[in-house]
């Protein structure tokens, strides 16, 4: 495998953490746009991406493959939670 196929192997396993921290956030600043004024989007991005990257670590290291339904859950938990918790601190 040369280093440019290793890069999109794992850009690739990534991407769903990314793609979801993106839409979440921007749901977030849609739907609850008082609470999160004072939250930037690459913040709530930032964070989501780094939770949900982490899932998909822990449901690798856990299930021993990607691709399955509980790492799937784990991933939108993941992306959710630290979202959740930026929301709930600055209140």
């Amino acid at each position: 495998m040369s280093p440019l196929d290793a890069f999109w192997h794992i850009a690739n396993l990534f991407a769903p953490a990314w793609g979801l921290a993106a839409l979440l956030a921007l749901a977030i600043k849609g739907l609850w746009r008082r609470e999160a004024k004072s939250l930037a989007w690459r913040r709530l991005w930032g964070w989501g991406a780094a939770g949900g990257c982490a899932a998909v670590a822990l449901s690798l290291l856990l299930l021993g493959r990607d691709g399955k339904m509980a790492g799937y859950a784990l991933l939108v938990l993941g992306v959710a939670l630290p979202q959740w918790w930026l929301l709930s601190v600055k209140r």
